[in-house]
């Protein structure tokens, strides 16, 4: 994923809190008005509990 679309990833993702799981930042992205590609970037995580923003960071960088 190009850094353009992480960075939109995390905005989507403001506000939200840590420790929480794939599908707890699946619907804070989606309360805030995601988009289709940060929705997908998400649902390509794997499913385990993330403790803060960089965590989310290295896991769609792996994806």
């Amino acid at each position: 994923m190009p850094q353009a679309d992480f960075i939109r990833v995390q905005k989507y993702l403001s506000g939200v809190d840590y420790p929480a799981g794939k599908d707890e930042l699946l619907d804070h992205a989606k309360k805030q008005g995601a988009d289709q590609e940060a929705i997908e970037a998400l649902n390509r995580l794997p499913d385990k509990t993330y403790d803060g923003p960089n965590a989310v960071s290295q896991a769609v960088a792996k994806t």
